[in-house]
């Protein structure tokens, strides 16, 4: 199988990690990706804050690149997902007209990454590489908001239950616990001007993934693997709170649960050191 990938602004700077995971477990699975040729920003945050026409014709340029390749984009980035969706349905919709960049919608797929991976024949590929059993993972997945809300830009079926990423735990011989605070938000970019609000909505997902008796969170989002991860230590110091919760990216645990050496050096990178954990387990 063969897609197109779209691997966006952060896997090339902040989560290069997550990037070199992506790319590792699909070649490790069988699945080419082909990186979009000349890709660009899809405007993040900040385009549709600002000049909404930008931020579509931003995306909708990513969109449209995707469509002359003729192969399905899979995405990692939950806000990129959301904003090249978002441009498709406007650009196809009935004021195309009015922008500068055209596509003509449906013609590809758009994939949030964890959504791919959960399809059924992927599902079916990851489990039968499985080589290490993730059986004694005490993890809750943690989606945030962008991947699946809105429903009507993201198409998801159940916005408020996202489960792509619990079921692929599944196969990897884990069984995620669920909670009820997966798609809650972590702060976002709010961890710049105002730490202290963001602090505050970190420290209750910490809390409620303790109470509900998890030792790590799956993500796939790299903006709340950031928050997550990089200001634990601050934040334990700061609330008096003595929090110990890696925050690793669901494709690092494919990785491991397929026994990729590579596994080792994305760890490496995390502010919480995952090995800790594992060394603990074992």
């Amino acid at each position: 199988m063969k897609v197109s990938y779209y691997p966006g602004c952060s896997l090339e700077g902040t989560a290069t990690d997550y990037d070199l995971s992506v790319r590792a477990i699909h070649a490790a699975i069988g699945i080419e990706l082909e990186e979009l040729p000349d890709w660009s920003c899809c405007g993040s945050t900040a385009a549709h804050s600002i000049n909404h026409r930008a931020s579509i014709e931003l995306a909708g340029r990513n969109v449209a690149i995707a469509e002359a390749v003729g192969l399905d984009v899979v995405i990692p980035c939950p806000l990129c997902f959301n904003r090249l969706k978002t441009a498709e349905k406007v650009l196809a919709g009935p004021e195309k007209e009015k922008y500068r960049v055209q596509v003509a919608g449906g013609r590809i797929k758009l994939y949030d990454l964890a959504d791919f991976l959960a399809r059924p024949d992927n599902l079916k590929n990851i489990e039968s590489r499985v080589i290490h059993p993730l059986t004694d993972l005490k993890a809750v997945c943690y989606y945030g908001c962008q991947s699946s809300r809105p429903p009507k830009v993201t198409d998801a079926v159940n916005c408020e239950n996202p489960m792509s990423m619990d079921y692929i735990l599944r196969v990897l011989g884990a069984d995620p616990i669920q909670w009820s605070f997966k798609t809650d938000c972590c702060g976002a970019s709010h961890i710049l001007p105002r730490p202290d609000v963001a602090f505050t909505m970190i420290e209750k997902l910490y809390k409620r993934a303790t109470e509900a008796g998890a030792e790590c969170f799956a993500v796939s989002c790299q903006m709340c693997q950031l928050n997550l991860d990089a200001y634990q230590t601050q934040i334990n110091k700061e609330l008096g709170t003595d929090y110990f919760l890696p925050v690793l990216y669901f494709t690092d645990l494919i990785g491991m649960a397929l026994g990729l050496d590579e596994t080792k050096k994305w760890f490496s990178k995390k502010f919480v050191d995952p090995e800790k954990l594992f060394a603990e387990a074992s």
